[in-house]
């Protein structure tokens, strides 16, 4: 089997195991809590909520005219996906590949509940003497995790550049 064959297997199990995770949490979620309900699993500092989101992250554009939100939201996220799978041609770096699947996984669980429900499921709710940080969810998570893994690997690049200068 070639390199490139096996890169893109794993990017393909990893991105559909993220997915499946995502969604069979907010499948579970929609069917045991009623919307917009809180249940404490932590007393103070975490909870399961049930919220929406027609917004992007932190709601931003959450009231925003149909259109916008249809090109934020629909129409964007395949933009980047190409450039996704441009970046993934020109690695063979495992960390950069687990990161590009990361954001992917969480990129298509998010854009699926957008296509299927027109909003996304968020219900992981952490808070600490009243101040919460925006509800998320699976999805959201992984995007951060591949953003932060991709950004200290490229910090790592740049800053090895500057000793060979």
């Amino acid at each position: 089997m070639s390199n490139s064959f096996i890169k893109y297997l794993s990017v393909t199990l990893i991105t559909a195991w993220i997915l499946c995770l995502d969604q069979a949490t907010k499948i579970f979620i929609h069917t045991q809590f009623p919307r917009q309900t809180s249940k404490a699993i932590i007393e103070g500092f975490f909870n399961i909520s049930y919220v929406t989101n027609s917004g992007g992250a932190f709601g931003l554009f959450n009231d925003s005219p149909d259109w916008i939100r249809f090109i934020l939201f629909l129409l964007f996220p395949l933009v980047c996906v190409y450039f996704i799978f441009k970046l993934l041609q020109e690695t063979n770096s495992r960390f950069q590949i687990l990161a590009l699947s990361f954001i992917l996984g969480g990129a298509f669980g998010n854009y699926l509940d957008r296509v299927r429900l027109g909003y996304v499921v968020d219900f992981i709710d952490w808070h600490i003497k009243g101040w919460h940080w925006p509800t998320f969810n699976i999805a959201d998570s992984f995007i951060v995790m591949g953003v932060a893994l991709l950004s200290a690997l490229y910090f790592k690049d740049y800053q090895e550049s500057k000793k060979s200068a």
